[in-house]
C-alpha cells in the first residue's frame, strides 16, 4: 500500500519492448485507490471554492448596497441642513 505521501515503495524499471511493465493487480489497485483519493480531494476543494465564491459574491453585493445607502444619505444631508 502507499505511504502518507503516496509512494508505492517500489522501483520503476524500464523494460524492453514487449516485456511486462512490472505492475501487477495490487499495484494497479493501489494506483486506482490513490487516484480516487486525489479525485475526492479535488472535489472537496472545488466545493469549498464554489462556497467561497458564493460568499464573496454576497459580500460584494452587500458592500454595493451599503455604499449606495451611504451615498444617498450624503446626498440628502445637505438638503436637510439648508434653511
Amino acid at each position: 500500500m502507499s505511504g502518507p505521501n503516496g509512494d508505492l515503495n517500489m522501483p520503476v524499471e524500464a523494460g524492453a519492448e514487449g516485456e511486462d511493465d512490472g505492475f501487477g493487480e495490487a499495484e494497479y489497485a493501489a494506483i486506482n485507490s490513490m487516484l480516487d483519493q486525489i479525485n475526492s480531494c479535488l472535489d472537496h476543494l472545488e466545493e469549498k471554492n464554489d462556497h467561497l465564491h458564493a460568499r464573496l459574491q454576497e459580500l460584494l453585493e452587500s458592500n454595493r448596497q451599503t455604499r449606495l445607502e451611504f451615498q444617498q444619505q450624503l446626498e440628502e444631508a445637505p438638503s436637510d441642513a439648508s434653511p
